[in-house]
């Protein structure tokens, strides 16, 4: 690990959270972008040592500032599609909706299914997926392949009848509900109180 580390976000996208890292060298201007572990960037020497610093994850527009914050101190911020990364970050979790779990006993395979909840496309492992969707009594389904098992997945869109809450999203695996990751977390917290 290098000395000049100086930051680390996670950044969650449809194909999966990123870990984006930069090294900062306050002494040479050396600026190293990594994202995954992978070198996406680097220059050993720059004379200014505050500035941006601009590149891509998938398909995101994503901007590293440096600013001088007293001294020889610096803060570090990383913005995406030109929103904070926090800002960001609460606008995909109204926009995208997931379920981790994993299938089988013995061999058991871990999913990771998202659904993009304003382009109705579904990731299933970091890849999206072709989906079919028709109307139901509940709702509507949109069916789509769970890697290369031959069960039954799809996500059902339904209405809760009240205006806040709107439109809510299950999945179901082999017609069996999968909570989503939000439930899970909620009923991880309801068990330690």
């Amino acid at each position: 690990m290098s000395s000049d580390l100086v930051a680390t976000w996670r950044l969650p996208l449809p194909d999966g959270d990123h870990k984006v890292e930069f090294e900062h060298g306050t002494t040479s201007g050396k600026r190293v972008i990594i994202v995954d572990g992978k070198e996406i960037y680097r220059n050993d020497w720059m004379f200014k040592l505050v500035g941006k610093e601009h590149f891509k994850v998938g398909k995101e527009n994503c901007t590293i500032s440096i600013d001088a914050c007293s001294g020889f101190a610096y803060e570090y911020t990383l913005s995406v599609n030109g929103k904070s990364l926090e800002k960001f970050k609460d606008n995909k979790s109204k926009t995208m909706k997931c379920w981790y779990f994993t299938t089988g006993s013995a061999s058991s395979t871990p999913y990771r299914v998202v659904l993009e909840k304003d382009k109705l496309d579904i990731w299933v492992n970091g890849v999206k997926v072709e989906s079919t969707g028709e109307f139901t009594d509940e709702g509507t389904e949109t069916h789509f392949a769970l890697g290369n098992s031959c069960r039954s997945a799809y996500i059902r869109a339904e209405s809760t009848g009240k205006r806040r809450e709107g439109i809510v999203h299950k999945l179901f695996i082999d017609d069996e509900e999968v909570p989503s990751l939000e439930e899970q977390h909620h009923n991880q917290f309801q068990q330690h109180d």
